[in-house]
């Protein structure tokens, strides 16, 4: 990749809402809503349930009728969306692991994103990311925003940057989303002390590419570089310049794997008290 270039990506015409109805899926609900009417998207609405009879504790009764009190919240929030002028459909899937109905879901209907919610930050919670979420991230077509439930849309971004290509996809995605809803951006880049002087003193020149895509975007975005452990850090800088969206790239350049879905994005996500977007493009 030429150092001043960045890849074309990072609109949302299609949105994936995973929702269970419950009150940890409500910052996402409100979200993915106002999401959609920034881009002009669709919105489809899916919920994850269990196949009939593996629901282990469950009789048939308390099942059917778990079954008609989700089918009964989601036809009051789709009419909630058809409010807000927002075109969109609902589906319930059945599956093995609620995973696997989402990416598979985003598969089939191509979506750009999916926004789904955090669980609490009470006890184990604030420890470890919610293994449907992990896996969801880790398996996604596309990019996820994961959405804790107090949390509402921003006007302030910060995007996280190590130069990778993983960081590009980022960066393109944040200024899309700062262009279309006029929102502040911020452009992080961690010195870590564990790395080699020579990682150090690249964080300011990939600040300042990415810097210069965004300026020929028509996206005017502010550069930092701090110093510290990388997911500390950019928390903390989210929290300085009162960011009410964190965007990360999906993999950095310790190259994670699918099934070990962590490392920095994963203890980002359980630390930050805002929406985090992982994005994933072509």
């Amino acid at each position: 990749m030429n150092d001043n270039q960045l890849s074309p990506i990072g609109r949302f015409e299609k949105v994936l809402l995973a929702t269970d109805g419950s009150e940890w899926s409500s910052g996402a609900e409100r979200v993915a809503i106002k999401l959609c009417a920034e881009h002009d998207a669709h919105l489809y609405i899916l919920s994850a349930i269990a196949k009939p009879g593996e629901t282990g504790f469950m009789g048939p009764s308390v099942e059917n009728a778990a079954v008609k009190k989700l089918n009964h919240g989601l036809e009051n929030f789709e009419e909630v969306v058809e409010r807000a002028g927002i075109d969109t459909s609902v589906e319930v899937r059945a599956g093995d692991d609620p995973y696997e109905v989402i990416v598979e879901a985003a598969k089939d209907l191509g979506v750009d994103i999916i926004v789904m919610g955090r669980r609490g930050r009470r006890g184990l919670a604030r420890l470890m990311l919610g293994d449907a979420t992990a896996k969801v991230i880790g398996y996604a077509p596309c990019s996820v925003l994961v959405v804790p439930e107090t949390c509402d849309m921003w006007t302030s971004i910060l995007v996280a940057t190590d130069g990778s290509r993983f960081s590009d996809m980022a960066a393109v995605v944040a200024g899309e989303l700062a262009k279309t809803g006029r929102a502040s951006l911020t452009v992080l880049s961690v010195k870590v002390p564990s790395h080699s002087e020579r990682r150090q003193n690249e964080a300011q020149p990939i600040v300042d590419r990415v810097l210069e895509f965004l300026d020929g975007q028509g996206v005017q975005a502010r550069g930092m570089v701090n110093e510290g452990i990388a997911d500390e850090a950019i928390v903390d800088a989210a929290k300085d310049r009162q960011a009410g969206l964190i965007v990360l790239g999906n993999f950095g350049r310790t190259g994670i794997g699918r099934m070990l879905f962590g490392s920095k994005a994963e203890r980002v996500i359980n630390q930050a008290e805002v929406p985090v977007l992982i994005a994933r493009g072509g």
